[in-house]
């Protein structure tokens, strides 16, 4: 059943990117691919290498729809593939909101199992330098709350959750630390982005440190 509404959600908002209003037509295929350190994310770290992180994606205006994958160089592969649509517009004076729908797959398990799929919806609210957003993961009922500030080059966030993302599974903070990126050039047409964080997890005590490049 959760195999199928996740499907149904995908339809229905690809359907609404095909269709969106005439005056959005920039549209357009991208795709890239980010080599990490490690692969960190809310404050848990998955596998045991560095991580290969491809992505592909249509976006048509406020709508995008699309794949994401991480695949680390270890024998812990912790093996990601999952597909996401979201759909962004502005709020004015430097406002914005938008909402995404996710479905995890870890393909250790056969994709159309149902219980091999993770289901999550989530709102982002940006105010300016400030950025909120609240996620929950329906069929593991795991929430995820997450508040950032950008001072210059620097995003300094703090994130809190339950189940999966604490020692305990208590609602705790999971996720505290700064990230920030610039670009290396490498000729007059050609620059590589590289970014880093610096990232703990109070609940879990862990600390780490990523460093990655987007090509």
């Amino acid at each position: 059943m959760k195999k199928k509404i996740t499907l149904i959600v995908f339809t229905l908002l690809a359907i609404c990117t095909l269709n969106v209003k005439a005056q959005e037509t920039t549209s357009s295929w991208t795709t890239g691919v980010d080599l990490y350190s490690s692969y960190v994310w809310r404050g848990a770290k998955f596998g045991s290498g560095p991580a290969m992180q491809p992505t592909v994606k249509y976006t048509n205006g406020g709508f995008s729809i699309g794949a994401w994958g991480s695949y680390c160089f270890s024998t812990n592969e912790a093996t990601e593939a999952d597909l996401f649509a979201s759909y962004g517009f502005s709020l004015g004076e430097n406002s914005t909101l938008a909402f995404a729908v996710t479905d995890y797959y870890f393909p250790t398990a056969e994709y159309f199992d149902g219980d091999s799929h993770y289901f999550e919806p989530m709102v982002t609210l940006g105010l300016g330098k400030l950025s909120l957003a609240a996620a929950y993961m329906t069929n593991a009922e795991d929430s995820y709350v997450e508040a950032g500030y950008t001072a210059g080059a620097v995003t300094l966030f703090a994130g809190a959750g339950n189940g999966q993302y604490t020692k305990d599974a208590s609602f705790n903070l999971c996720n505290v630390g700064l990230k920030t990126s610039k670009s290396i050039k490498i000729s007059d047409s050609f620059s590589i982005p590289v970014s880093g964080s610096v990232v703990l997890n109070p609940s879990t005590e862990q600390f780490h440190i990523v460093v990655g490049i987007s090509l």
